[in-house]
């Protein structure tokens, strides 16, 4: 029976992630965004591997070839400084596993018991030092592949080096001439998306406000304003990138990287507006249920919040280009003049509200004030 009871909530689960995984693919195709970058370096990151290989593998016929793809591979990163940096650390974490192992090989007369014993705690040990960064582990796995190949001559340690090298010369070389990352882009996309998903949450919230049972779903809603902080963290997320991509970066000569990301001051503004939303869910998540904190305002004021939610729902989509502004953003003007107009008549009748009732619409008349400030930093 709990087998059964499991289920549903596992189809559930599985009905979301193909939906994720449906609208990734979705935009990979259509527009540019995160999910085509997430494809350009998955593939740039396969066709590496492949060069390496036909280099060591298939023309060289290196002894140990693995190690060329396997560079190749973890050094197309999202950036080319870290490619850069990544790869220095590999190789030279990879150089003193090969030469370590080799001298234990050679100590214990190959024997693989021994110069484990010899060889392992040292290379784990040394992995964490901080320097190496997060390639430290592959100083033990190297020195497990020279182990367990069992040949510990110096021909065989300089092919091991060579084949490591050429990897992470074809990585580098792969991620900084073709399509090299530049992030520029990155964080336009993500302040749209935000954008995009605050209408969306604000808009549901206006509907609702609509309806007769107003305050059943206020607990999904705040649910809902509080995944914004998702969002907005990956805000924070593409601007350390768009920093960091720039560094060493042929991209700005060899990709045409269109305008430069939105001032910083964009991301706080964003906040404040998310954390105002939030608030506004909390606030109406608390006057809901039986264990209420505060008391549910009157319909009047529950009307006039749902029209001011909808208007800032309206200046959202606009900043996320969802519908069709004007060139001198009149459209975004009209939403900003008509929320404040909602608000003034939220205002004017939570004014009139005497009693328990006053407290919960005076709190909704400073949230929604708050909120439009943010929008509206200059009004």
């Amino acid at each position: 029976m709990a087998r059964d009871v499991h289920w549903p909530a596992a189809w559930r689960w599985a009905g979301r992630e193909w939906a994720g995984v449906r609208r990734s693919v979705h935009n990979a195709f259509e527009e540019p965004g995160p999910e085509r970058d997430t494809l350009a370096q998955s593939l740039k990151a396969a066709g590496a591997a492949i060069i390496a290989w036909a280099l060591t593998g298939w023309w060289l016929q290196a002894p140990m070839a693995l190690l060329a793809p396997w560079t190749a591979v973890a050094l197309v990163s999202s950036t080319v400084y870290q490619s850069l940096r990544m790869g220095a650390q590999q190789f030279a974490v990879i150089a003193v596993g090969t030469v370590w192992a080799s001298a234990a090989m050679t100590i214990t007369y190959d024997q693989t018991m021994a110069a484990m014993l010899l060889t392992l705690p040292f290379m784990t040990l040394l992995g964490n030092y901080r320097r190496f960064g997060s390639q430290g582990i592959l100083g033990a796995t190297t020195a497990l592949f020279v182990i367990t190949y069992g040949s510990a001559s110096a021909s065989t340690v300089g092919h091991r080096l060579l084949e490591t090298l050429i990897g992470a010369v074809v990585g580098i070389a792969v991620n900084a001439l073709v399509l090299p990352p530049v992030h520029l882009r990155s964080v336009r996309d993500r302040l749209r998306r935000l954008a995009r998903e605050s209408a969306d949450l604000l808009d549901t919230m206006a509907d609702g406000l609509r309806e007769d049972d107003a305050l059943q779903k206020a607990e999904d809603w705040h649910a809902e304003a509080s995944r914004l902080t998702m969002s907005l963290q990956g805000v924070a997320d593409a601007r350390y990138w768009a920093t960091e991509g720039a560094r060493w970066n042929p991209g700005g000569r060899l990709r045409r990287t269109g305008p430069p990301p939105p001032p910083f001051a964009e991301d706080i503004r964003w906040s404040g507006v998310c954390t105002r939303i939030l608030t506004v869910a909390s606030t109406l998540n608390g006057i809901h249920g039986d264990d209420a904190g505060l008391p549910a305002p009157p319909s009047r004021c529950v009307a006039h919040l749902s029209a001011v939610l909808e208007q800032a729902a309206r200046v959202c989509a606009e900043e996320a280009g969802k519908t069709t502004a004007s060139a001198d953003g009149s459209g975004r003007e009209r939403a900003l003049s008509g929320a404040w107009a909602a608000h003034r008549a939220l205002a004017d009748t939570a004014r009139h509200q005497t009693g328990p009732a006053s407290a919960a619409a005076d709190a909704l008349v400073l949230v929604t004030r708050q909120l439009l400030m943010d929008l509206d930093p200059c009004p």
